[in-house]
C-alpha cells in the first residue's frame, strides 16, 4: 500500500507536445511568432518550457537562418514567449530541426513583401534570368499553400530545357528485321521462322545504333505536360503563367513524335546512378523526380515541400536592368550590366598592394555621347518611408542608411566623363503606390550638383514591382531626354 501511495505521489511528467508545421513571414520585416502555439510547452510553466525550446531551436538552426539572412532571438511580449525574426531580402523556405526530436519537423517560409502576382510579372519580363535556387537540405514537413505553381514550374521547365539542349544521342542495342544482315544475325530464327514462310528478306538482326534516348525524351514530355496542367489550373497567375505555357508549347514541339511516358522507379534509379552524367542531366532528372513524386516548393501543397531561396536583391537588379534595356533602345544608348562585370572600375591604391576595396561595381549604366545614366538598385523601403513620412520623421537608422546609399551614388558619378551624368538610387514600390506617385509627379526626385564643367544629377527613382516594363521605362526615358533636366 505504501508503494502504491508513493507511485501516485510522484507521477511521470506528461509527454512533451510539439506542434509541427510551417510558419510564414514577410521579407525585410520584423515578425513575432508565439512559441507555445508553434513549439508547444509542458510542465508547471509552459511559457518557460517553450522559451527554452525556442532557444534550442535557434542553436540547432543557426546556419540555415544565417544563410537566409534572418536574425532571430527569443523575447517576451505581454509575458508570452515569442520568436522574434528580422528577415532580410531573401525569400524562400527552409526546414528547421526540432529541439525535441532532432528531425526537421518545422519549416519557415519567407515571402516577398510585394504580391506574388507582381513578382511573377517581373519574372516573365526579365526572361526568367533569375529563378529560385533549390537547397540541398531536407524537405519541409508541411507547407501553407501560399506560393503559386509558376514558382515551381519556372525551375522545372528551365531544367528540362537545359537537359534537352545538353542531350546527345547514345548507342543502344536494337533488335529488328532487316532486308540485309547487320550486326549479329539470329540464324536459328531466320531458318525456322522466316524462310519456311517465304520471308527471305526479313533477317532478324541485333546491332548497336546511335539514337536519341527515347525513354528520357518521353519522361521529359510527360513532365512538361504535368507542369502545363498545373499552370492551367491557376488562371490567376497572369502573364508569368502565359509565358511559361509558351515555354511548355516550345518544349512539346521539340519532342514531337515521342510518346509521353512517366518513368518507372527502376529507370529513374538507373538515371540517378549513371556514372558519367553532366550537371544538366542530373538537374533535369531531379526535376522529373519532383514531378513524378508530386513534390513542390514549400507552400504548394499540404505535403512536404522542397527547400529553396530567391535573392530579391539580385531579382530586383535584373528588373532594373530590364527597364534600362527597354529605355536604351528608345533613347539610342548602350547598356552595361554589373551582373556581367561590364561596369567594374578598378581602384589603384598607392603604394601598390595596399588599401581595402579593389574596385567598384555600379549595377547598370546607360551611355550615350552626351549623357551617362547610372542606376543603383536598392531593394529597400527607404524611398517609400521618406515619401510617406517625410525626411524629418523617418528613424535615424533609415536616415543613416540612406545617406550611405546617397554617398555611394555620388561616388559613382565621378567614374564617368560625360557632359551630363545622372546617377539614380532605384527603389521598389507596389503597383498601386506607383500609380499614385505618377499622378503626383513624384516618381523621380532629382537634385543637381554644380560641378563645372559637368552637370551632375543625383536622385531617387521609384519603380513598380509588377506591371509592364514600359511603365517605368517611359518615365526614365522622358527624364533623360527632357531639355528641362539639363
Amino acid at each position: 500500500m505504501a508503494r502504491a501511495r508513493r507511485a501516485s505521489r510522484y507521477r511521470r511528467a506528461p509527454p512533451s507536445r510539439v506542434v509541427t508545421g510551417t510558419r510564414s513571414v514577410r521579407d525585410s520585416s520584423t515578425a513575432h511568432l508565439p512559441l507555445i502555439d508553434w513549439l508547444g510547452g509542458h510542465g508547471a510553466d509552459p511559457a518557460a518550457s517553450a522559451e527554452r525550446r525556442g532557444e534550442d531551436l535557434l542553436r540547432s538552426n543557426r546556419g540555415l537562418l544565417a544563410d537566409m539572412r534572418i536574425e532571430a532571438d527569443v523575447v517576451r511580449q505581454n509575458r508570452a514567449p515569442m520568436l522574434r525574426l528580422r528577415t532580410g531580402s531573401r525569400v524562400g523556405a527552409i526546414p528547421l530541426r526540432s529541439p525535441v526530436s532532432g528531425r526537421p519537423d518545422f519549416g519557415l517560409v519567407v515571402t516577398p513583401r510585394f504580391p506574388w502576382s507582381g513578382v511573377g510579372d517581373l519574372l516573365a519580363e526579365t526572361g526568367f534570368r533569375v529563378t529560385p535556387e533549390l537547397l540541398p537540405v531536407p524537405d519541409l514537413p508541411q507547407s501553407e499553400r501560399r506560393i503559386p505553381p509558376w514558382v515551381m514550374a519556372s525551375v522545372v521547365l528551365a531544367r528540362l530545357k537545359t537537359l534537352l539542349d545538353d542531350m546527345s544521342r547514345r548507342f543502344t542495342t536494337v533488335s529488328e528485321d532487316l532486308r540485309a544482315p547487320r550486326g549479329a544475325v539470329d540464324w536459328t530464327t531466320y531458318a525456322g521462322a522466316r524462310l519456311p514462310y517465304g520471308r527471305a528478306l526479313s533477317v532478324p538482326c541485333r546491332y548497336p545504333d546511335l539514337r536519341d534516348d527515347e525513354e528520357l525524351r518521353g519522361a521529359i514530355l510527360w513532365t512538361v505536360q504535368r507542369q502545363r496542367e498545373a499552370l492551367l489550373a491557376a488562371p490567376a497567375s497572369g502573364r508569368v503563367a502565359r509565358q511559361l505555357l509558351s515555354v511548355c508549347d516550345a518544349l512539346t514541339a521539340r519532342l514531337a513524335g515521342t510518346p509521353p511516358m512517366p518513368p518507372g522507379s527502376r529507370l529513374r534509379s538507373a538515371w540517378r546512378d549513371r556514372r558519367v552524367a553532366t550537371p544538366a542531366f542530373r538537374d533535369g532528372v531531379e526535376a522529373i523526380d519532383w514531378t513524378v513524386d508530386e513534390r513542390g516548393l514549400a507552400g504548394l501543397s499540404d505535403l512536404s515541400g522542397l527547400a529553396w531561396r530567391l535573392d530579391m536583391d539580385t531579382f530586383f537588379e535584373a528588373w532594373v536592368e530590364t527597364i534600362a534595356t527597354w529605355t536604351a533602345r528608345r533613347i539610342g544608348a548602350t547598356v552595361h550590366s554589373g551582373s556581367t562585370q561590364q561596369t567594374r572600375v578598378p581602384l589603384d591604391w598607392t603604394p601598390s598592394g595596399s588599401g581595402s576595396q579593389r574596385s567598384v561595381l555600379p549595377d547598370v549604366v546607360l551611355r550615350r555621347d552626351d549623357v551617362v545614366v547610372i542606376l543603383d538598385a536598392k531593394y529597400k523601403q527607404h524611398a517609400s518611408d521618406i515619401e510617406r513620412l517625410g525626411w524629418g520623421r523617418v528613424s535615424e537608422a533609415v536616415q543613416e542608411r540612406h545617406r550611405t546609399d546617397l554617398l555611394q551614388a555620388l561616388a559613382y558619378s565621378t567614374l564617368f566623363d560625360a557632359p551630363r551624368v545622372v546617377t539614380m538610387l532605384v527603389y521598389p514600390c507596389g503597383v498601386d503606390a506607383y500609380r499614385r506617385l505618377v499622378e503626383r509627379d513624384r516618381v523621380l526626385q532629382v537634385a543637381r550638383v554644380r560641378t563645372a564643367p559637368r552637370n551632375v544629377e543625383v536622385g531617387l527613382m521609384a519603380v513598380p514591382l509588377g506591371g509592364e516594363v514600359s511603365a517605368a521605362g517611359e518615365v526614365l526615358g522622358l527624364w533623360v531626354q527632357s531639355p528641362a533636366s539639363t
